[in-house]
């Protein structure tokens, strides 16, 4: 890993540009310039990405106004909250007016949008840039569509998904650490019916899910259904909704629904505000990336300390058929650079080359932690978050979602930083998962079906599972809406996906 002493170097850099504002003849602005090709003129980009905060940082943000000075460029921030994202960028694609990066996943629209030219093709650009070009083989396959390189891909760790829980809640109640799913059922329950945090009141439930689907696919990997695609008796691909444990999986969900055991609005909750019931102490578990722990425990606790950390997490509980867990593809969506904001050559290289600074050291960690002194000190070599810090200035609203258009390209640029307990256990968990994770064999693999009608066969099963869940629809329903899926779709979609597995097999 490479080292840098977060008290000296960051400190002198971020102190430079917080002390001198936006003096044009300061240090700060000279380092900006040598890190921009030599003083170019500045450039401005608009970039639409995902938020997760309910107060997202903004223009006067120290930490996002420290970044546009390195960079030597204009940042115009379109924040989406998380749960409408998609419908905005489709939205945003059918208008025509693109930012200049767009947050991309790889759906239906998006490869749509790409195969109709909307989108630079990026695969012989990509080593033309310090940063860029180390970017991992086998997650930039994962991103590509017909083996062309769309956008630069938003890294994340394999084994990041797991749960944060209240572990004062488990100590009151005298219950350990779960790690089957009955054990995780009943910590469920007894964080609903059994008053865990001591208040007499009937104000608590087990776990809090929004309408973001992710906790439900979490939970049944560990219930042993495969990650989206799994082989079948007859060692094809088949949809993860058409194995046995997928159906046992779902069986599981209606009982917590049905116990009360999770929040009757999960399909309406806004991932916005998902962490709240969390931080408020009304929830005891929240099924996300394990590194969200900290972040809540931060906001549950300002600056707080091992002796007052309320949460705690765990990787994945074992399922009827043995330990999985759900990884992710490696990266959280990709930046995409439109092919009508940015016109030329030239220009795409410019902005490839501002996506390449952002990678720098220096830059990772403003999006990840601020301004030193604005947003946190370091005490005795110590990183401390100071949300209050100068004068009110709030962590959250000056720093929360900087890094959702941040890489981490290459990821070792990340400065080494001093660890709660939480995190290193958290850093932890993510290793101990690499040995559960299910892989999805089809990740890379691309379906013409699925890309002309992919949105409305993923939305037949989502509402399905939704549906099932609330107690909306039974068994013999949940199977016609997959003949439904099959008649709308489906079918072409499977026989594609197989036949681009076997021609993947046979060229390696």
């Amino acid at each position: 890993m490479k080292k840098t002493s977060l008290g000296i170097s960051l400190g002198l850099f971020v102190f430079l540009l917080a002390g001198c504002n936006n003096d044009s003849n300061s240090e700060a602005n000279a380092d900006a310039d040598s890190n921009s090709d030599g003083g170019e003129e500045r450039l401005s980009v608009s970039i639409m990405a995902p938020s997760f905060a309910a107060e997202p940082a903004g223009e006067d943000s120290p930490a996002l106004q420290a970044i546009e000075e390195y960079t030597n460029t204009d940042i115009d921030l379109q924040f989406v909250a998380n749960a409408n994202y998609e419908d905005r960028f489709n939205v945003t694609l059918a208008s025509g007016e693109f930012p200049e990066i767009m947050v991309a996943n790889k759906e239906p629209s998006f490869i749509n949008a790409a195969r109709d030219g909307a989108f630079w093709d990026l695969t012989d650009h990509l080593d033309d840039y310090e940063n860029l070009s180390q970017a991992n083989e086998i997650v930039l396959n994962n991103t590509t569509i017909d083996g062309r390189i769309y956008g630069v891909y938003r890294a994340r760790p394999l084994g990041r998904n797991g749960a944060a829980i209240n572990k004062q809640w488990l100590d009151n109640l005298g219950l350990e650490m779960p790690e089957t799913i009955e054990e995780f059922h009943e910590v469920l329950r007894a964080f609903t019916n059994d008053d865990p945090n001591q208040s007499g009141k009937d104000d608590t439930y087990g776990m809090v899910v929004s309408e973001w689907e992710g906790p439900w696919n979490t939970m049944q990997v560990w219930m042993g259904a495969p990650n989206q695609w799994g082989f079948d008796e007859n060692n094809k691909l088949a949809p993860d909704f058409t194995f046995d444990e997928y159906r046992e999986a779902l069986v599981f969900f209606k009982e917590l629904y049905d116990e009360g055991l999770v929040n009757e609005d999960f399909a309406v909750m806004d991932s916005g505000q998902w962490t709240e019931p969390l931080v408020n102490q009304e929830a005891g578990v929240f099924v996300d990336v394990l590194d969200a722990a900290n972040r809540i425990q931060n906001q549950i606790t300002e600056g707080y300390t091992e002796e007052n950390q309320i949460l705690d997490v765990f990787g994945a509980v074992e399922g009827p058929h043995g330990l999985h867990t759900l990884p992710t593809a490696g990266y959280a969506g990709m930046l995409a650079i439109s092919k009508t904001a940015v016109e030329t050559e030239e220009e795409l290289k410019r902005v490839l080359q501002f996506l390449d600074d952002l990678n720098d050291e220096e830059v990772q960690n403003l999006a990840y932690i601020g301004v030193e002194g604005v947003h946190h000190e370091i005490v005795d070599g110590v990183l401390d978050i100071t949300s209050q810090a100068d004068g009110g200035t709030k962590f959250e609203s000056e720093v929360s979602d900087l890094n959702q258009f941040q890489m981490a390209i290459p990821e070792e640029n990340f400065m080494e930083q001093p660890q709660t307990a939480l995190q290193e256990k958290a850093a932890a968990l993510m290793e101990e998962n690499m040995e559960f994770v299910v892989a999805n064999p089809a990740e890379p693999l691309i379906s013409p079906t699925y890309t002309e009608r992919g949105q409305q066969l993923d939305n037949i099963i989502d509402d399905a599972r939704i549906q099932y869940i609330v107690g909306q629809i039974d068994d013999a329903e949940f199977d016609a809406e997959i003949e439904r899926w099959m008649g709308a779709g489906g079918t072409e979609y499977i026989a594609e996906i197989n036949q681009a597995y076997e021609e993947s097999q046979a060229a390696e």
